[in-house]
Order: C-alpha cells, then sequence, then structure tokens
C-alpha cells in the first residue's frame, strides 16, 4: 500500500465473506490518514484476479475517519452505504463513513470500512447532537427510490413506484431469505447452480446431479452441444443407465469424436433438418424409471461452462405410468410431447424393461405415461416453413394461440415485454413485430385485448461480461 502521509492509522478494510462476516483467514488492511492506494499487490487473495487493477482505488482518509473513495482502475466498485448500493465506474468517486461495505469487484472482493477505535472515541457526537442510528434508519425507510445499482434497477423496475424494502438487508440480498416450499419444488422451475456463488444465492438451485438421479432404465438427453467428457464424470449415475438417446445439434468433426468416446450402449442421433440453416436446439431431457417418467426442458448446454458458470433455469416434473385400463386417454400436454418428438425422427430401438415388459422406445411409446396433472402447456420450435394449420404449431404462434385463450389482471394491459438471451439471431422488424403480437396476445378481465407491450431486450454490456466469471 502506497502512503502519501504519515502512517496514523485510522481505521481498516475488513475482508468479508459473502454472508458479511469477517473472514478471519485474511488479514486486515490497515488505514491511514491520507492517501491510500489499493491494488492486486496488497489484497490477499487465494488465487490472482486480474479484474483488480495495480492501483484499484485510491482511500484518502480524514483523522477523524470519515474517507473519500476514487476508482483508479478499469472495472466498477460498489459502495453498500446503510442498505444502499452505488456502483462507481472508473474515475468515480464517494465518501464513505464506518460500516460501509465496499465490493471492489461487484459481488466479489468484499471488504467493511471500520474506523479504529481511538477515532471512533475522539469524534463520538456529545448527547442531543447530529443524527442518531435509530433516526437514520427511520429516514432511510422512508426513501424507497434511493441510489442503487445496475444490477438492483434491472429488479427494482417490476415494482410499483414507492415500494420500500428498508431493514436488515438491502433490495439485493433480499434474495437471501427467499425460500420455496419443499411441496412446491418438484413441479418449479428452478435455476440452476452457479459454483462460486455463496450458498444463499444458491437458495433452492439444482445441479445436474440433482436432476439425473435414481433408477434410471432409458435416458433419452436432448441438446445442441455436447461434451462427454464433462458429462459422464459430472453425472455418473448415467453410466448405470442401460438404454442412453444422445439427440445433438453438433458439427460433423464433433459428432465423429463423440462416436469414439461414447460408452457403447449410448446412441447419437442428430436430427435431419427440411432447410439449408439451422440446428438442433432443443435441450430437453426425458428419464423413463420403474414407477414413470421425469420430464426436463431447461436452457444449458452439456458443457461445463453452461452447467457451472451461468445463470440457467429448468422447468422439470415427474409422471406416473398409465393405468393399463385407461392407455387411449390422452391430455394436450401429450399430444403437444408426442407431435414434436415425432419431428425428431431417431431410430427407433427396442428395450426389455424389468418387470414392465418389452417396448419400442419411438414418440408414441411416450403415450404410455399419465400427464393429466402436467402445470404447463410445452411450445416447441422446429426448423422449416410452416403454413395452415400448421402455422399454429409450432414457435410464437403456439404461444399467441395459447395466451389468446388466457385472461389476465388488468395490471398486464400493455405490461412491457421482457427478453433475455444468449444468442441473437437475424432478426428484422417484420418478425420482431409478429413476436411483439404473439407475446401481447390475452384478454383482460373486461375482456378486451390486453394490447400491444413495448419489447424490452437484456442485453449484458462490455463491464457485466468484464466482470463475470467467465474472465476469471
Amino acid at each position: 500500500m502506497s502512503l502519501s502521509h504519515p502512517k496514523t492509522e485510522v481505521g481498516y478494510l475488513v475482508p468479508l465473506n459473502h454472508n458479511l462476516e469477517e473472514n478471519p483467514s485474511a488479514p486486515k488492511l490497515p488505514i491511514s490518514h491520507g492517501t491510500n492506494l489499493i491494488g492486486r499487490a496488497n489484497i490477499p487473495l487465494p488465487l490472482p484476479d486480474k479484474r483488480l487493477s495495480r492501483n484499484h482505488i485510491t482511500l484518502t482518509a480524514s483523522s477523524d475517519g470519515s474517507a473519500h473513495l476514487l476508482v483508479e482502475g478499469t472495472n466498477p466498485v460498489v459502495v453498500n452505504s446503510r442498505n444502499k448500493r452505488r456502483k462507481l465506474n472508473s474515475q468515480e468517486n464517494a465518501a464513505i463513513s464506518d460500516g460501509d461495505i465496499l465490493e471492489l469487484i461487484p459481488g466479489h472482493h468484499l471488504f467493511k470500512y471500520e474506523v479504529s477505535g481511538a477515532t471512533k472515541t475522539d469524534n463520538t457526537p456529545s448527547a442531543g447532537t447530529g443524527t442518531t442510528n435509530k433516526e437514520a434508519s427511520h429516514s432511510l425507510s422512508q426513501d424507497g427510490n434511493g441510489t442503487c445499482s445496475q444490477e438492483q434497477g434491472r429488479n427494482a423496475a417490476a415494482r410499483k413506484p414507492g415500494h420500500s424494502q428498508s431493514g436488515e438487508h438491502s433490495n439485493a440480498e433480499a434474495i437471501r431469505n427467499f425460500h420455496i416450499p419443499s411441496e412446491k419444488i418438484p413441479s418449479t422451475f428452478r435455476l440452476l447452480r452457479v459454483q462460486q456463488l455463496p450458498p444463499w444465492a444458491n437458495t433452492s438451485c439444482v445441479a445436474i446431479d440433482d436432476v439425473i438421479q435414481g433408477d434410471i432404465l432409458v435416458a433419452i438427453l436432448s441438446n445442441y452441444m455436447v461434451d462427454l467428457d464433462w458429462l459422464v464424470p459430472a453425472c455418473p449415475a448415467l453410466l448405470k443407465v442401460p438404454h442412453v438417446l444422445v439427440i445433438h445439434g453438433e458439427s460433423d468433426g464433433r459428432v465423429d469424436y463423440l462416436k469414439r468416446s461414447k460408452p457403447a450402449n449410448w446412441i447419437l442421433h442428430k436430427p435431419p433438418l427440411p432447410i439449408s440453416f439451422g440446428t438442433h436446439h432443443s435441450k430437453a431431457m426425458f428419464l423413463v424409471y420403474p414407477h414413470g417418467i421425469r420430464v426436463i426442458v431447461h436452457t444449458a448446454n452439456l458443457i461445463y461452462v453452461d452447467w457451472n458458470n451461468k445463470t440457467q433455469g429448468l422447468w422439470m416434473q415427474d409422471f406416473p405410468w398409465k393405468d393399463q385400463n385407461s392407455l387411449s386417454k390422452g391430455s394436450v400436454f401429450e399430444n403437444d410431447l408426442v407431435e414434436y418428438l415425432s419431428m425428431l425422427k431417431w431410430p427407433e430401438f427396442s428395450v426389455k424393461l424389468p418387470s414392465l415388459g418389452n417396448f419400442s422406445i419411438c414418440p408414441s411409446f411416450f403415450k404410455k405415461f399419465d400427464y393429466s396433472d402436467a402445470m404447463v402447456r410445452l411450445i416447441a420450435s422446429v426448423p422449416g416453413y410452416h403454413s395452415g394449420a400448421g402455422i399454429k404449431k409450432w414457435g410464437h404462434m403456439k404461444l399467441r394461440s395459447l395466451l389468446q385463450e388466457c385472461t389476465f389482471d388488468d395490471d398486464f394491459k400493455r405490461s412491457p415485454l421482457i427478453y433475455q438471451f444468449s444468442s441473437l439471431g437475424s432478426l428484422d422488424e417484420k418478425w420482431m413485430a409478429e413476436l411483439t403480437s404473439s407475446m401481447s396476445a390475452g384478454l383482460s378481465e373486461d375482456k378486451t385485448p390486453l394490447g400491444l407491450g413495448e419489447p424490452q431486450i437484456i442485453w449484458p454490456t462490455v463491464e457485466d461480461v468484464r466482470c463475470s466469471l467467465e474472465v476469471l
């Protein structure tokens, strides 16, 4: 640490873990009266982090313990003061005081600025002067529109004006108290666990071995990218499955490698394309058990970074075998599923399932399960040109037809349409207008159309990427 003033210590930067508790294994950084230059070289880390600049921040401290922070590096710093988070970009500055928390990289490398005991004693206000902690807290609770980081702003935009969540945790930390009742979890949308996030941020999240587990008889894995070198060690239960079909969209070069490295009982299939562009992208799993089937629709490729470093999600639900006396009884979920699977044209294969009999694994096999309790409707997308009655079977036109059957609260009239995705194809205004019409479909309580909403696309900035786990 570079000091331009005599070393009279006025406080410390106390390292914290992600639960905002002091990390006893890391030393405190002393803060002296005057200029304190803090950077990669004097921040104790188990592993180097190049997101931290050599001259990351400057703290200029006064003798009373108050300090001024200037961001010297290229990456932003977050100051959390009295449960209000403010993000500072390069060359921006802010005043900090005792108890403020600094995130040297947003969400990472947390330190609490702590004024030393002697400095606090020298500068304690006498009775009847200043603002008490109680008064400060009360004043804060009246301000529902305080400064927040861009990350918070994305969430706060959905709240009604004036809504305040003051108290023990800031809005950005509200997820710490988020909990899904256990009885709801089997049929709930879930986020995938991100490996380097703290436990509270992975609340109710799942890993791949939480999904693929148990006494699986047949597994069908549908995806675009498949890395068997990662998948098999990450999910060893797959090696015990007698019959595995992998439906993929990999290139011919990758297919040759997959054929050489796959287990002998695995079948690879790349669906044919009726047009000269596009690829198989559907991400789903169908796991057959002695007592039924588990259907999973998810967003992650079967590769390490998608299941460990990125925010991904899935929907999962288990369904029983049909009663032998009601095999002909179907459902809209069943019809949608079987019709989509028929488009994949995989080679049928025969299996003998213990205590169940012999079966041919083809799309019609999936009619043997009871989907009457399905919590969702399936919307699939297939390549090609669609017309006539087929135009409403797939993609956003299928979504439009389903939403047109729904009635929504008046709050949804002309509500914004928020899109978030990682790949941006060749879009034009005509197609975007079609998607807007589909996403805005539906009726309000007075049976009038909801009206077109304004599309809002969430897209990562250079700063988002630079501060992500992908650049560690």
